[in-house]
């Protein structure tokens, strides 16, 4: 997987990576220079530079001198006013002086630039951005000219992908030495826009510091092998889908038949209703029955249209007897929903957790469930995606997804991923119910709860992709919709290739 680092995990680099030849600084402004004069190319070589106090303005003021060195008009609004701190910076303005460049406090009247470079503001920001360099991001946003951020976008939360009161809405964003998890979850995916990462020769140390990753297709090559013509349903597991209280009956179904189209060998679903139906219409192989019966499968996905408790005070049947019944089995679990609201309002249940199980278990809380998780706000796990996920993934002992854009895999062993599928369609009821009966299905067929997790979230957003590229969406895709692509795409990402002259058995 391509490596993703922490702001610590990147200064350990950097100081390692000091020692080198060429200061990270003049090799950051070269490849920024670079980058800006591809953008360039087919708007005109009227470049407007941004460059902040911090690190990321001297990178900015070493593009600057690079792009009057290669004979392009270049105004550096100086956004700091003082003299830069780091060497490579401090000469670069002076070779941008010496050779008549104009340097400004303010945009200049009338300019309408070609392109802009923003080394406004860099990783380290950690709290909103000032008024006035609020107003200037405004400007850059309004001015209708391509953007190229140095790093990340001004105003970007590098940690977390929260906009800082306001963003940059860049074109193209280089970054360096490695990828930042702002980048690829939360606001970052929209502001960002195309991108592109520059190691600055630190590939090797990055890959030893990491215990982060991006989550792709590619990553995921050989986790599942192609099925062997002699196979029978039993040697793909079988499944249990324990929810669908009264008028959410539409959930578990949902997740039952992801479970089935994702290659589950059984599906029996263990409804909460009173008045449960006798069969699946739409997919009769389903299995419909009392929750007992499901408790016989070899994985339990729990809390799909469970129905919560009233109150927080209040204890639900499912809370009373059937959740501690699923906590108490060494089977993999996946909790789901309504499964994840009962933990939150319920000690006796968490603590259960808390002490860890036999079996693997799986959360999925969005981002409100994560908050009651943690007995937070959600603007704060918004603000804090990847500390959250990891923070409830070693508490309860569990692995974690975070779901949201760019939902974030947690382990309790402190490694995590970033996903990178995905798309605005998924943002509809039922595709969470997918999911989860997705990672049952997959744990049903063998793979660790790791893997599994890390797969299904993969292919739930490869499929999302999948339906809007034949024209399904984003808008009005549904659950369903999605659940039907999965099928496809993991075919497509497993298949054995048979030969056409081989017999095979009618």
């Amino acid at each position: 997987m391509t490596p993703v680092l922490t702001l610590a995990e990147l200064r350990a680099v950097e100081a390692r990576a000091a020692a080198h030849a060429a200061p990270l600084m003049e090799r950051a402004g070269a490849a920024a220079a670079e980058s800006a004069e591809t953008l360039a190319r087919d708007t005109g070589d009227e470049l407007l530079v941004i460059v902040g106090p911090g690190n990321n303005g001297g990178d900015a003021w070493v593009a600057a001198a690079r792009l009057i060195e290669t004979f392009h008009r270049v105004t550096v609004l100086d956004a700091a006013g003082k003299p830069p701190k780091a060497q490579a910076a401090r000469a670069a303005r002076e070779r941008l002086a010496a050779r008549g460049a104009a340097i400004v406090r303010e945009w200049p009247a009338g300019m309408r630039p070609a392109l802009v470079v923003d080394g406004l503001l860099g990783v380290g920001l950690d709290r909103d951005v000032d008024p006035a360099f609020a107003a200037l991001i405004g400007r850059i946003n309004a001015c209708g000219a391509p953007v190229l951020a140095i790093d990340v976008p001004s105003g970007l939360d590098a940690a977390s992908g929260a906009v800082r009161g306001i963003a940059v809405r860049a074109t193209r964003t280089i970054t360096f030495i490695a990828h930042k998890p702002g980048l690829h979850t939360g606001d970052g995916l929209d502001c960002r826009g195309e991108l592109v990462l520059d190691d600055l020769g630190c590939g090797d140390e990055v890959v030893r510091e990491a215990h982060g990753a991006l989550l792709d297709a590619p990553a995921l090559r050989g986790w599942l092998a192609p099925r062997a013509r002699n196979s029978h349903k039993g040697a793909f597991g079988s499944l249990a889908i324990v929810g669908g209280n009264r008028g959410m009956v539409g959930a578990a179904l949902l997740a039952g038949r992801a479970g089935l189209l994702c290659g589950a060998g059984k599906v029996r679903l263990g409804l909460l209703t009173p008045d449960p139906p006798a069969v699946d219409a739409e997919h009769a192989e389903l299995m419909l029955g009392p929750v007992d019966e499901a408790l016989a499968m070899d994985v339990i996905v729990a809390g799909p249209g469970a129905g919560r408790s009233p109150s927080a005070t209040s204890v639900s049947a499912f809370e009373r007897s059937v959740l501690p019944a699923i906590l108490a089995s060494a089977k993999p679990l996946v909790l789901d929903a309504d499964a994840l609201n009962a933990l939150a309002y319920n000690e006796t249940l968490r603590r259960a957790l808390e002490a860890g199980r036999r079996a693997p278990t799986i959360l999925t809380p969005h981002p409100a469930e994560a908050a009651r998780l943690l007995g937070r706000e959600t603007a704060e796990v918004q603000a804090h995606r990847l500390e959250c996920a990891l923070e409830i993934a070693s508490r309860l002992n569990a692995h974690v997804v975070l779901k949201g854009a760019g939902s974030i895999c947690a382990f309790p062993d402190g490694l995590w991923s970033i996903n990178t599928t995905g798309n605005p369609g998924l943002a509809s009821g039922g595709t969470g119910d997918v999911l989860a009966g997705m990672i049952g299905a997959l744990l049903c067929q063998g793979l660790d709860a790791a893997r599994a997790l890390q797969y299904a979230v993969c292919l739930h957003g490869a499929a999302a992709d999948a339906c809007v590229a034949r024209g399904v969406g984003p808008i009005g895709l549904t659950a369903s919709e999605v659940a039907l692509e999965a099928r496809a795409v993991m075919n497509r990402w497993t298949i054995a290739t048979w030969s056409r002259d081989e017999p095979t058995e009618k």
